[in-house]
């Protein structure tokens, strides 16, 4: 953003401290009339014909600007994709451990991202596979919905699971 003497332009249209509009002057005159005021001349649309400045105090503009922008920041929440492994032979307590930790991840809000590896043979057998995934889908439905159904990659089955909207 330029401002006083970084503004270029031959004529600007001027608007006061108060919001007012002040009309179309030189930009040197411009540049007075804030001095005088003991305020800054901010370019604020360059784009425009002829460009639009006003006439404020610089620093504290910034100030609260920067202070916005870290309020938006503090409110929005990042959400993480997790992940979870699984496999065709997994036991049931080792499944049900994975669920708990999938259910946990869900309630923090991040995504999950189920994926069964096939190994060797396993990869003939794809029908298991599916019905794992399925049964982890069941397992953990209260807590999150599937956004990607279960889709084979090369030898990994993936899905993606979402929390449930309160």
């Amino acid at each position: 953003m330029l401002v006083n003497e970084a503004i270029r332009f031959p004529q600007v249209r001027v608007i006061g401290p108060e919001g007012e509009t002040l009309g179309i002057m030189k930009s040197h005159a411009a540049l007075e009339m804030a001095y005088d005021k003991g305020l800054d001349l901010v370019l604020m649309a360059a784009q425009s014909d002829p460009p639009v400045c006003k006439i404020m105090d610089y620093g504290r503009f910034r100030f609260e600007r920067d202070k916005r922008e870290k309020e938006a920041k503090k409110k929005q929440q990042i959400v993480e994709l997790k992940e979870v492994q699984l496999s065709c032979r997994i036991d049931v307590h080792d499944f049900e451990t994975k669920a708990r930790n999938a259910v946990k991840f869900l309630q923090q809000g991040n995504k999950v991202r189920v994926v069964l590896r096939f190994k060797g043979r396993e990869m003939s057998h794809q029908e298991i596979g599916k019905e794992v995934l399925d049964k982890f889908r069941d397992a953990v439905s209260e807590f999150g919905t599937v956004e990607k159904p279960p889709v084979l990659e090369g030898r990994f089955y993936s899905m993606i699971v979402v929390p449930v909207k309160k």
